[in-house]
């Protein structure tokens, strides 16, 4: 039988129950974003189209850069001493967005990643009041960098809808 790890206790200034919180809808902005990252990549291997070439590589673009941030995400939650989520029963749990149904015409694929794009900003900016009563600054960091990258990604896809 393992031996079980002795796990230190967290002391970031920042209390158990807050930290909890926080971590909770960092996880819940976790799951979004993994769910948009496979939703944007799913797309990138389907889109098909006169504008396959420009979709193709701007959701490469996309999917690789929400690759990194749930590398982020996650380990912020870390950081706040909570283990991180990271099976799709979980992630299916706490996302927002739904998948996708099939394979979507070009111009539905942008859509739904607008509405991708847009549902991640909300979630991030529901965390803001649990951290700036903890003083989380290194979360509230994360959280605005999440949502100015989210938001420029919906302005440009939604571009592409005019």
């Amino acid at each position: 039988m393992a031996k079980k790890e002795a796990v230190q206790h967290v002391n970031i200034g920042i209390n158990d129950k807050d930290r909890k919180k926080i971590a909770e809808g960092l996880s819940r902005l976790l799951a979004d974003t993994y769910t948009l990252y496979l939703k944007t990549h799913n797309f990138h291997w389907n889109v098909t189209g006169p504008m396959f070439n420009t979709l193709h590589l701007m959701f490469e673009t996309q999917y690789n850069e929400l690759a990194l941030a749930v590398d982020s995400i996650a380990e912020r939650i870390r950081a706040l001493g909570v283990h991180a989520p990271g099976s799709y029963k979980e992630f299916a749990k706490l996302s927002s967005i739904p998948e996708a149904d099939g394979v979507p015409a070009a111009e539905e694929m942008i859509r739904q990643l607008v509405e991708g794009q847009e549902a991640v900003v909300r979630t991030a900016r529901a965390i803001f009041p649990s951290t700036e009563a903890a003083n989380d600054e290194p979360t509230a960091d994360l959280l605005t960098q999440r949502m100015q990258t989210h938001e420029k990604t919906a302005w440009m896809l939604r571009s592409m809808l005019a």
